[in-house]
């Protein structure tokens, strides 16, 4: 029975290395992509957006 144990224990182990590993390449790789080859218009879309929610009403949170 202790052999199942450590197996199970390993591939969870495993399991979970693979998917953050994975994860943080995919932010890793998106932070220099942006940064290299980004230019001049990194926030051209953070901006647009902003540009239209001027004057919008603060929904949900907590009011102090």
């Amino acid at each position: 029975m202790a052999g199942l144990a450590g197996y199970i224990t390993d591939l969870t182990i495993v399991a979970v290395l693979v998917v953050g590993i994975t994860a943080l390449m995919g932010v890793i790789t998106n932070g220099i992509g942006e940064n290299l080859f980004g230019g001049k218009k990194k926030s051209e879309f953070v901006q647009e957006s902003a540009k239209y929610q001027t004057g919008w009403k603060a929904v949900g949170g907590n009011k102090k």
